[in-house]
This record gives structure tokens, sequence and C-alpha cells, in this order.
């Protein structure tokens, strides 16, 4: 009867439960894994063949045969290599079946029997929890597996360690989980001179989740601005945190012994492929915009993207996730973030004057209408003054403008039900809820509307950032002083592109 050990396989970052059965028969020696694996798995062959070996673990009869079920699923990644050592060593009478058959296991083996780190030990956890299994994994993922409360954890560092323990000899030390404090950014806007409105306008894009693209010649300090966008967003919670490592560990991009703990700034050269932003492959890995979940997406030099790699941008902005399917797969990662875009101004004409028309043109064969509608702060970012590179008057700290992000934050919370999701958000219903005008307010946002000739589009993006502006200072309605603000931010963009 064939012995089977339990281990999974990944979907994105969900992870799958995978039954290794191995069988030994009579025969010329043969070491054969069926179940569609990939080349990682097929080599673990070796690898499994040479630890048996070198750890004087002789089988009894020559002829080996794995199965991984269920077989229509692919199965990838070397991870598989210590469950399927372990359930070759039960098929053989070396372990004890029945607490094999209590665990989900992952591990990596080298030659001499070490067990090395793996990928998506956090997803795996969760699923260990979900099937009350023990989840024994390698000892250089034992904190990230500390995250999931409820689940044993027992982290090895060699084979010979797996077999003692399985056969009641060894007893691991129980895993400390890491502390919770989010960590802080190294930057500060104490640090950025000058650029007073600037800085408020990336106030508001935090405490609203509003995506913003900053207009500004080379040196304004457009990318200095975007980079501390994270230090002064809400301090990431605990789900959010699980989250985001879960991304990062599916990536492969995850250091060993820890995880998230700031908000990601992610800022993808503009060269970057469509696959390498929105995510896919031929392993299906998460792009740039899953692993800015919960933080920044930073496009610098917007304008020199390829206009079909900035349109796959449209509907995870909308919806939150991107959804890549495959003839039969279908993968789902998240992608709740903050875009931010930066460019240079319009180039100067012969005459030393601006050229919008030509600007408009130029940009609109990259930029489409639906994407800059998902836009709502379109930023002018001028040179610094060099009276203002030296001074350090009115630099207010990141910690500070914080404060008043999330108290703004605080409210969104209360006022949608949900932590997630902020002003950027609403659609024509919740406007009609959460903001309405007053008559003052109306008739200046249509006097507005009129004499600058302002589309649909723009009418309720202006109320979206007054909004938020008004959350900003604690009002409960929206006041024309806020309305006057909102309405700043939202001129240059119709200068320029409409």
């Amino acid at each position: 009867m064939a012995s089977t050990v339990l281990s999974c396989t990944f979907e994105g970052i969900e992870s799958v439960a995978v039954s290794i059965e191995a069988d030994l028969s009579k025969g010329l020696p043969a070491f054969q894994i069926v179940g569609l694996p990939e080349q990682a798995v097929r080599e673990s062959r070796e690898r499994v063949h040479t630890v048996l070996k070198n750890r004087g673990w002789s089988l009894p009869l020559p002829k080996i045969l794995v199965n991984l079920a269920p077989a229509d699923l692919k199965k990838g990644g070397s991870h598989y290599d210590l469950p399927i050592a372990l359930a070759l060593l039960v098929e053989g009478g070396r372990l004890d079946a029945q607490r094999v058959n209590t665990a989900l296991i992952l591990g990596e083996l080298s030659l001499e029997g070490e067990i090395r780190g793996v990928s998506g030990v956090l997803s795996a956890a969760l699923l260990a929890k979900s099937l009350q299994r023990v989840l024994v994994i390698p000892w250089e993922n034992r904190h990230e597996a500390s995250l999931v409360e409820g689940v044993t954890v027992v982290p090895l560092r060699s084979a010979s360690e797996a077999v003692s323990y399985f056969n009641g000899e060894y007893l691991p030390s129980p895993v400390e989980a890491l502390p919770w404090q989010p960590e802080e950014g190294e930057e500060d806007f104490a640090e950025v001179a000058g650029q007073y409105r600037a800085k408020r306008a990336l106030e508001v894009c935090a405490a609203g989740g509003h995506n913003l693209l900053m207009v500004g010649p080379p040196g304004a300090g457009k990318s200095m601005l975007a980079r501390r966008i994270p230090t002064v967003l809400p301090r990431m919670s605990r789900e959010e945190i699980i989250e985001t490592t879960r991304i990062y560990s599916a990536a492969g991009l995850l250091e060993r012994g820890g995880y998230i703990r700031k908000r990601p700034f992610r800022a993808p050269h503009h060269t970057v492929s469509d696959v390498g932003l929105i995510g896919g492959g031929q392993s299906v890995r998460p792009g740039e915009i899953s692993l800015a979940h919960h933080g920044v997406l930073f496009l610098d030099e917007l304008s020199e993207f390829r206009r079909s790699t900035l349109e796959v941008l449209r509907q995870p902005l909308e919806d939150k996730f991107v959804s890549i399917v495959r003839a039969s797969l279908r993968v789902i990662f998240p992608c709740r973030f903050i875009l931010v875009g930066a460019m240079n101004p319009p180039s100067e004409s012969l005459f030393g004057s601006p050229s919008p028309l030509l600007w408009g043109r130029r940009f609109s064969s990259r930029l489409s209408k639906p994407l800059l509608d998902r836009i709502d702060i379109v930023l002018e970012v001028p040179r610094v003054e060099v009276r203002e590179l030296r001074g350090t008057v009115g630099r207010e700290s990141s910690q500070r403008i914080r404060e008043r992000v999330e108290r703004a934050r605080e409210i969104q919370r209360e006022r949608f039900g949900t932590p997630l999701k902020g002003n950027g958000e609403m659609g024509k219903r919740e406007l009609r809820l959460y903001a309405p005008l007053g008559t003052k307010e109306e008739l200046l946002l249509q006097e507005t509307v009129e004499k600058y000739r302002l589309t649909a589009r723009s009418y309720d993006k202006i109320i979206r950032l007054a909004r938020t502006v008004a959350d900003l200072e604690g009002e409960e309605r929206i006041g024309e002083n806020h309305l006057a603000e909102a309405l700043q931010y939202r001129l240059y963009e119709e200068s320029l592109f409409c």
C-alpha cells in the first residue's frame, strides 16, 4: 500500500493541498514522478535520491513511483523535496506513518540533507490552519509562518531532524513570533526644501487614497516627493501586513526570517513589460501593481511608458485586483495601491512659451482618457527657489503629516464601514450620500465648470477631493474653502490635456 504525505502547491497567493503518494516495488531501478510536475519538481528525484544514499537510508525495493495528486494540477517549486523524501521513508518502514499524516510539509533539500528555505510559507501556514495540520517547514521560514495564529509550526534544519521528529525522538523549540511594530521609513518630508503646495497635495493624496500625477522640470524634486508618500500613509495593520507579505512570499521576494513591515513603494522602469507590470508569465507571478499592494506605485517619466503597458492599469485601478486567466488556470492577485506618476512639463517653443496643444497631442498618444479619468490630482511641481534650499521654516516632518492623514482616514473608516476604502474610490451614489454641497458651494462649482469648460469627470473629481480636504480639517460638510483648494488640483490638468 502506497504511503501519503501532505504538501501544497500555489495558485497566485493561494495554496492548494497536494497529496504525495509514494510506492516501492520490484523491478529495474527507477525513480519516476508523475502528476504534472514542472522541471524543479522533476529534479527532486536526484536531490532526494542523493540525500537518502548519503544518510544511509536505503530503501527495500528499487523501483520508485511518486504521484502528486490531484494529477490535473501543475506542480512547481523546490518545496516538494522534503515531503517526497519522507513519503519514501514511510513507505520503506523507517517512519511512523500516523504521525507524518498529521502534518503539512514543505522544504528544499541540499545534497547533504540540509533543509533550505522556500517561498509561499505564509500561504501554506494559512492552509495548515484551515486543515488543522502541524506545519513542518525550513528553519529559515519560521518567523514568516509565525504570523499566522492558531497553527503549530515545526521548523527543522535537516532531514535527520525531520526523521527524529516524526519518530518522536526530537522536539524543536517553540517559534517566537516577531513583533508587530510597523517599520518606519528612512525618508522624511522635513528633508524636502520648499514645495509647500506639492506637499499639501500629497497629504490630500494620502488622506483620501487619490491617484496623482506630478508635472515639473528635471530636478524639481518629483521623485523625492513621491518616495516620501509611504511615510505619511497610516501605519500598516496586522491584516495589511499579512496580505502584503503573502504576495512577496509568493513572488520569492521576501527576505528570509522577516516580513513586510512598511508600506511598499514600487518604481518600475518605463521599459517594463505588460507582464512585469500586471503579473503573469509561465509560472504566473505577481507583477509590480500587486507588489505595490497597500502602498504606492510610482511611474516616473510616465510619458515614456508604452501605451499598451499603461492601458493594462485601467481595470486593476477600478477593481483593486487583477485576474490572470490561462487555458486551465485563473489566478487573482490583490492590487490596492495609490498610483503616482511624474513627467516633464511641455517643452518650450522657439519663442520661449509652452506649446500645450502639441503637448496634449504627444501625451494623449500614450495616456488614454479612461486612464486619465482615474487620476484625481494633476500637480505642477516648479523648480525650488535658491533661497528655499537652505531654509528650514515650514518643513513639517512626516510624523506630523501622518497624524492628520490618520485622523482623516479614521473619519472615512467610520463613513464607509471598512478601513480599506477611501474617498478616492467614491462613485456617484456615494458622492450624493457623503459629499453633498450647500447652495454657495454648488454655485461656486457651477461657475468654475462653466468658466473653464470643465468636463463631467472633473466635476466628480473636484467633489471627491473637496471631501478629503474637509476630512483633513475635521469638517462634516464641504465648505467653499475646501472646494477652492480642490479646484486648484484640477485646473492644471484641464489646461494640459483638455
